[in-house]
């Protein structure tokens, strides 16, 4: 396949601006493009992973990446689709401005890329020179046309918010003339944005440059790729574990695993319908969601995290708790309710005072139906008394209650 053939096999094209010869240099050339996000936060999610992964494709095949951290861009903000998004001070914008770009160059490592921050070209523009050089060139009712702004002409846009489009054209605008860069490719929220800048290159040099978005990647809910009750999953591993990133893509449905194999892993055509195939074999093996949660986690932080992922993952499911490291039982039973107790506590009053059972009556049902198990072993004796001795480094111990009832214990 050719790399245009490839894009489209893996899904990724939805708007495009050029085609026929953004094919032709994409196939046949080396060429400089940019993908630009705001550092409105300090981290990435992996929502902003969804596209980043096809910016990483197109320079594994010999293109130059410019990843764009917008410092200037994420002093106004893109609109949003519903109300004004909040200012961020100058302080916090530049901690996440320095998060963002060790995360993107961590990303791409040793790939043909370079991390450009908008705010340096744009510090010393002052306003008349803004309105002289960009705001001269690009119609108030073209603006209004842009579905980022005409979906916001209802509840209200102010003037900064407004004046967005025009800054990220700029940005396209700049790297163009500097950098040699001819392609925008961006998610699908920013064709509006990509297209000022197509159109601000014409009027002012007279060239071409191209664009394509890449469609919104949804769940099985019809939710944004990654986000989880309005929560995203971040990048930066202290704020979501490899673990938790690993099983949330391992609970991908059958439905849709076959497309984010596609869209967010580096497996060949080949690769992918030979996993479908033997997948489709024995869907309860779950091995296209094992090969997706791998692939993607191996990329994002490392072979090493992947594999420790999947150790914890059948430490939890298939018995094997005690073979886990307390690190990794931290990690694994985030949100588990915990509590502390002292050595030499009696099991019965371990679990009445600790809420696994409502009352001594309840806690010997439980016990005496098995149903307690500490770090892989059914506990019965009620009399047992607890020591650190069976605890996983003499200091935790994994009480189960039943199939779905988990507990932590730290022994003091």
């Amino acid at each position: 396949m050719t790399l245009w053939e490839e894009l489209e096999y893996r899904g990724v094209i939805k708007d495009v601006a050029g085609e026929e010869e953004l094919k032709k240099k994409l196939n046949n050339e080396s060429i400089s493009f940019y993908w630009g996000t705001d550092p409105t936060a300090d981290s990435l999610h992996i929502g902003h992973y969804s596209s980043l992964v096809t910016a990483k494709r197109l320079a594994k095949h010999g293109h130059k990446a410019i990843l764009l951290v917008g410092g200037a861009t994420g002093l106004i903000g893109d609109p949003r689709p519903t109300a004004e998004r909040e200012i961020i001070s100058y302080e916090t914008l530049n901690q996440n401005l320095q998060k963002l770009k060790a995360q993107v160059q961590k990303l791409f490592g040793n790939e043909n890329v370079e991390v450009v921050d908008n705010y340096d070209w744009t510090k010393n523009m002052d306003y008349i020179s803004f309105l002289r050089d960009i705001g001269k060139y690009i119609n108030v009712n073209y603006m209004l046309n842009k579905d980022i702004i005409a979906r916001r002409l209802d509840t209200g846009i102010t003037y900064a918010e407004f004046s967005y489009t025009l800054i990220q054209g700029n940005d396209f605008l700049h790297l163009f003339e500097n950098k040699n860069c001819i392609l925008q490719a961006a998610g699908s929220d920013q064709w509006g944005n990509i297209t000022t800048g197509i159109d601000l290159i014409r009027k002012k040099t007279g060239k071409e440059a191209y664009g394509f978005t890449m469609p919104l990647v949804l769940d099985a809910n019809g939710n944004k790729f990654g986000k989880s009750e309005g929560n995203a999953l971040w990048l930066d591993i202290t704020k979501t574990s490899a673990y938790e990133l690993y099983q949330y893509l391992f609970n991908s449905s059958d439905e849709l695993v076959e497309s984010y194999l596609k869209i967010f892993t580096f497996l060949s055509k080949e690769e992918i319908e030979d996993i479908m195939s033997k997948h489709k074999e024995s869907e309860h093996l779950r091995l296209a969601q094992k090969t997706l949660a791998f692939e993607v986690v191996k990329d994002i932080h490392s072979e090493e995290e992947a594999l420790k992922a999947i150790k914890i993952s059948q430490g939890l499911f298939g018995g094997a708790v005690s073979e886990l490291s307390v690190k990794d039982i931290e990690v694994a039973f985030k949100g588990v309710p915990t509590f502390e107790v002292e050595e030499g506590i009696t099991l019965l009053d371990l679990l009445v005072n600790n809420g696994v059972a409502q009352s001594r009556r309840e806690a010997r049902e439980f016990l005496n139906a098995g149903s307690i198990v500490i770090n892989d072993v059914k506990h019965q004796d009620e009399n047992e008394v607890i020591t650190k001795d069976i605890a996983i480094e003499g200091k935790i111990l994994v009480i189960r209650r039943g199939k779905k009832k988990q507990f932590i214990a730290k022994i003091n």
